[in-house]
C-alpha cells in the first residue's frame, strides 16, 4: 500500500531563466504514511514551505511527482480540485486570513465550496468548533473579537471542518504563550486521533517538535538532509548545528555530560526522557 503522500524527485526553481532563478526543492523524496505525525525541519530558506505548497496542489512542480494514495495529484483538474479538499494547509498566522463576519461562516467557508448541503455544513462547523474547544454560543461572534489564540483555533477550524485525510500546518504555535501553543497542539493531535488522520506540521521550535511527532524530515539547502524519528535525527546534534538548527535543550546537556565523562544516554530529546536516563545512570552506580 502506497503512502498516503509522497513525493518523487521533487524539483521546484522560481523565475526560471531569469537572473532570479532560485531552485527551492531539488530532486525531494517525502512520504508520510496514514495516520502518521511527521515533523518538517529546516533553516529558513531550506524549502520546507515550498516543500508544503506542493503537498495539496497550490504551486506545480517544475519536475518530478507529488503523489496521493499512488495517483499524480496534477493528473486532472477535477482530481486536483478533489485533493485540496482532502489535503488541508494551515498557513503561519492563519488568523489572518479570517475573513468572515462571523466565527461560523468563517469555518463554514471550507465545507460550503465542497457544495454540501446546509445540514452537513452544520454539522461539520459544530464537530470542527468542539474538537479545537470552541463553545458554540461564540459561533454567531465576529472572528476578530477573539484573543490570538482563539483566532488561531478558528483558523485551524476551517480547515478541520473539511475533514483532510491530510492536515499540514506550517509554524501552528508561532507567536503564542505557552498555554495557547499546548492547547493547539492538543487540538491538531485529538484530530488526528480521531479521525486516523495524517499530520505534517513545520516548527523551529525543537522541543515542541521533539515532543509531538513519531518522525522527522530535516531539509538544507531545498534538499533532504535527513530523516528518521526524533531519537535517530536528534542524535546527530553536530550535523543538525551545522546546518543551522538547533536541538532540544535537554539534548544538549545530557551530549556536555557525555563529553565530561558520564555514560550517559544523550539521545534523549525530551525531559522525561533525559530524567529516566539520569536515572538510569544513578541506578548503574552502586555506590549512588
Amino acid at each position: 500500500m502506497p503512502p498516503i503522500i509522497e513525493t518523487k524527485a521533487l524539483c521546484h526553481v522560481y523565475s526560471p531563466g531569469t537572473p532570479f532563478e532560485h531552485a527551492a526543492l531539488t530532486n525531494v523524496n517525502f512520504s508520510a504514511e496514514r495516520g502518521e505525525f511527521v515533523g518538517i525541519i529546516g533553516h529558513t530558506g531550506s524549502g520546507k514551505s515550498t516543500l508544503m505548497q506542493h503537498l495539496n496542489g497550490l504551486l506545480k512542480p517544475t519536475s518530478g511527482q507529488v503523489l496521493f494514495d499512488g495517483a499524480d495529484i496534477w493528473q486532472s483538474k477535477a482530481f486536483l480540485r478533489k485533493i485540496r479538499f482532502r489535503v488541508g494547509l494551515v498557513f503561519q498566522y492563519p488568523e489572518y486570513q479570517l475573513f468572515e463576519e462571523t466565527i461560523f461562516k468563517d469555518i463554514a467557508f471550507g465545507p460550503r465550496n465542497m457544495a454540501l448541503d446546509e445540514t452537513a455544513v452544520e454539522e461539520r462547523v459544530c464537530e470542527a468548533a468542539d474538537l479545537v474547544g470552541l463553545p458554540r454560543n461564540l459561533l454567531d461572534k465576529s472572528p476578530f473579537d477573539l484573543s490570538g489564540g482563539q483566532k488561531r483555533r478558528v483558523a485551524i477550524a476551517g480547515v478541520i471542518a473539511m475533514r483532510p485525510d491530510v492536515l499540514i500546518l506550517d509554524e501552528p504555535t508561532a507567536g503564542l504563550d505557552p498555554l495557547g501553543r499546548e492547547r493547539v497542539l492538543q487540538n491538531i493531535r485529538d484530530y488526528q486521533k480521531n479521525a486516523h488522520a495524517t499530520v505534517i506540521m513545520v516548527s523551529h521550535s525543537m522541543e515542541e517538535i521533539a515532543s509531538t511527532v513519531d518522525r522527522l524530515f530535516v531539509m538544507n539547502h531545498s534538499k533532504e538532509a535527513m530523516a528518521g524519528t526524533p531519537r535517530e535525527v536528534f542524535s546527530h546534534a553536530d550535523a543538525l548545528t551545522k546546518i543551522g538548527l538547533a536541538v532540544p535543550q535537554v539534548t544538549m546537556v545530557l551530549k556536555r555530560l557525555r563529553e565530561l565523562g558520564l555514560p550517559v544516554d544523550a539521545s534523549a530529546y525530551t525531559v522525561e526522557q533525559a530524567c529516566q536516563a539520569l536515572l538510569a545512570l544513578r541506578g548503574g552506580d552502586k555506590n549512588a
